[in-house]
């Protein structure tokens, strides 16, 4: 089998729940990252782009109908160029680049997008058709921004329980205290305003037409201790999980172009990495938090190489106390240094819109070993209902 590449990634600034890009689709989203993409790449003609995979999490309001083929289509690419969309929650567009890597290896496809999407603040209210044709009972409006709803009745309640309780879960599991979320969260918010304020997002992010942003929203670069220790618990009333220490709920997208060796002239640039192991793994519903230290591990033995080769991570962040346990983990089983971790920031700072994460996140890795001339990085993320995916890159540019 031949290998694949990542060429060239781009992402949209990621906006606040209800903030500056409350008022743009998701659909539209899609296609300005895609839009974005095609753009940094003038010499490739779209026609020749052989598949889209599209993340996206929800697909209840306005990302229904195969959002990827909506983005394809309201991107101006021709109609002939196809999509699919894919749902394993937050990893979604990571799972989509996966896909598109192994149509590419597997000789189907020279050129590919992967992508994602998710708006969060667009997100609609669902009612459940009732059972007979006029009920005399009221009926609610379910929200569909997050976690679970409409839940199956033989599912058991360990499994169900809110993405925060799980965490909590995890962080008695694991013993890690609130001070270590709260410094964790810090860091977030002060590495990521350093990375914009010295350039590195700058040619990584394009703006969404009609939106006035022009960084990550949902970033606040004076976040102290201080500030955070004053936080309210957010899940239980004697708990550590706070606003301040896991992710927000947000809006973006994200897209990379992946294609074979042999795809860099049709292209018109070169590769800045391969994709060289991919793992999965799943953990009971309640554990998902923990399931990228599995899958991780799975990606790196099938790229051949072990944590000590690995010069830089990106985690999403979607609780601080779940991102330390991974790391806690990783630095058992050889990671030299917590610090390659997140080192432009994470998602508790930039946001989690949950179908562009993983396309954030490898795009961001490719950066980065592209800036710092490291060979190896591993992009992990956690998936709701207890699953973990991860991606190994190594360095060829």
């Amino acid at each position: 089998m031949s290998s694949s590449f990542v060429y060239a990634s781009v992402r949209t600034p990621f906006g606040r729940f209800n903030g500056a890009l409350a008022d743009t689709r998701a659909d539209d989203l899609a296609a300005t990252a895609l839009k974005g993409l095609l753009d940094h790449s003038p010499g490739l003609d779209p026609g020749l782009v052989d598949d889209v995979f599209w993340g996206n999490a929800n697909g209840a309001g306005e990302d229904n109908r195969n959002v990827g083929r909506m983005a394809v289509l309201l991107a101006g690419m021709p109609v002939s160029v196809t999509a699919t969309t894919v749902n394993r929650l937050c990893g979604s567009s990571l799972d989509a680049a996966m896909m598109a890597a192994r149509m590419i290896e597997a000789g189907d496809a020279e050129i590919a997008i992967a992508g994602g999407v998710e708006s969060m603040t667009r997100a609609p209210w669902v009612l459940p058709k009732p059972s007979r044709r006029f009920p005399a009972g009221d009926v609610t409006a379910v929200s569909t921004t997050l976690g679970w709803r409409l839940v199956n009745e033989r599912m058991p309640a360990e499994w169900t329980a809110s993405l925060g309780e799980c965490n909590e879960q995890l962080r008695e599991k694991f013993s890690i205290s609130r001070e270590r979320q709260d410094e964790f969260g810090a860091r977030s918010h002060r590495l990521a305003a350093e990375a914009w304020a010295k350039g590195f997002y700058d040619d990584l992010v394009v703006p969404v037409p009609g939106a006035d942003l022009a960084q990550d929203e949902s970033i606040r670069p004076g976040t102290s201790l201080e500030a955070l220790a004053k936080l309210k618990p957010a899940f239980r009333p004697d708990g550590t999980i706070t606003a301040g220490n896991c992710s927000p709920l947000n809006d973006g997208a994200s897209a990379v172009l992946l294609g074979s060796a042999s795809a860099a002239a049709t292209i018109g640039r070169d590769p800045v990495a391969r994709i060289a192991g991919r793992g999965w793994a799943a953990l009971e519903p309640q554990q998902f938090g923990y399931a990228p230290v599995e899958a991780a591990g799975d990606a790196l033995e099938r790229a051949g190489i072990t944590w000590d080769d690995i010069g830089a991570v990106e985690l999403n962040e979607a609780f601080a106390v779940q991102s330390i346990a991974c790391v806690d983990a990783w630095l058992k089983l050889g990671l030299r240094d917590a610090e390659v971790v997140n080192a432009k920031g994470g998602a508790i700072a930039i946001g989690h819109p949950l179908g562009a994460s993983g396309g954030r996140i490898l795009g961001t890795l490719a950066a980065r070993l592209v800036e710092s001339g490291k060979r190896w990085g591993v992009a992990a993320i956690c998936i709701g209902v207890g699953q973990g995916l991860a991606v190994v890159l190594e360095n060829v540019a």
